[in-house]
């Protein structure tokens, strides 16, 4: 028992250090004043969170609704959706296709699928950048094909963040699929067309079941950091379109309100987390 507890210490001592110990600072920086150059002031304060949802007056003092960061919150939603929606469109037939090959093929595919995400997530993202650019290769290449008259706006704008945000978070989508696929008993596919069904049924009743673990991993592994993507909104999307984690940038180094920040990575952390006991919860029953 001694021995096990002691393997134990180094991992349970990176978690503490490295992830419960900035998460309990965020939490208790929210909840305090903010001091004037950055930083706080240890005084408690509720003011981070009422900012999240309404609007002090300067001269009177009183509350209006303001759904600003709202908006932004419901920017990023829907941006990371869209982004998990099409990594799972572009996922579901690479990894179908890259489990149905013979091993020699499978190690070289998904050798293509992670070199290009060995390279930095910053140099990937400016290089995706000056593709789209209005003097990119695309550009380029839809005027001299006669498809275009001029550039089009493929940069700058929500296209871009979402193709970025695809880009970025394809592979976490790719993986756990192939995972599930590779364990898949193709037998049972076979037993479902002799039985007569269709393709729609042999895919609702045989194949999504046995899929579903890798769908919710792909799905989370995309969506969650896609919220609170930053590179994507910033270089993509010229900063013209904030997002969470653009926001939660701009109240550490431009603004300075440590604490509001602070509030809306709690939020933000919040949610996912609530997100991620649901789908264990749910996971749970079904294997009950």
């Amino acid at each position: 028992m001694k021995l096990h507890r002691l393997l134990l210490a180094p991992s349970l001592g990176t978690i503490l250090i490295f992830m419960a110990l900035p998460i309990a600072l965020t939490t208790l920086y929210s909840i305090l004043s903010p001091a004037q150059y950055g930083g706080v002031i240890w005084q408690p304060s509720g003011e981070a969170y009422v900012r999240l949802l309404f609007e002090r007056d300067i001269f009177d003092d009183t509350l209006s609704f303001n759904a600003d960061y709202l908006q932004i919150l419901g920017r990023s939603v829907v941006q990371a959706g869209i982004a998990t929606i099409l990594c799972l469109m572009i996922g579901l037939p690479t990894a179908w296709f890259i489990a149905t090959r013979p091993p020699a093929q499978k190690s070289l595919c998904l050798m293509l699928v992670t070199v290009p995400y060995w390279v930095n997530l910053l140099v990937r993202t400016i290089a995706l950048l000056l593709m789209l650019r209005d003097e990119g290769p695309i550009n380029g290449a839809l005027q001299s094909m006669g498809l275009a008259d001029g550039p089009l706006p493929l940069a700058y704008n929500n296209f871009a963040i979402g193709l970025g945000l695809v880009s970025s978070f394809l592979p976490f989508m790719i993986l756990p699929l192939y995972a599930a696929i590779e364990r898949f008993d193709f037998s049972l596919l076979e037993a479902a067309y002799d039985l007569h069904a269709s393709r729609w049924q042999a895919v609702r009743s045989v194949i999504l079941p046995i899929l579903r673990p890798g769908l919710i991993a792909g799905g989370l592994l995309v969506f969650i950091p896609g919220i609170g993507s930053y590179l994507a909104p910033d270089i993509l999307g010229g900063g013209k379109t904030l997002m969470l984690g653009n926001l939660i940038g701009m109240q550490f180094q431009g603004s300075r309100n440590w604490p509001f920040g602070a509030a809306l990575s709690t939020v933000l952390m919040s949610v996912t987390l609530i997100a991620l006991i649901l789908v264990a919860r749910r996971a749970a029953r079904e294997e009950a």
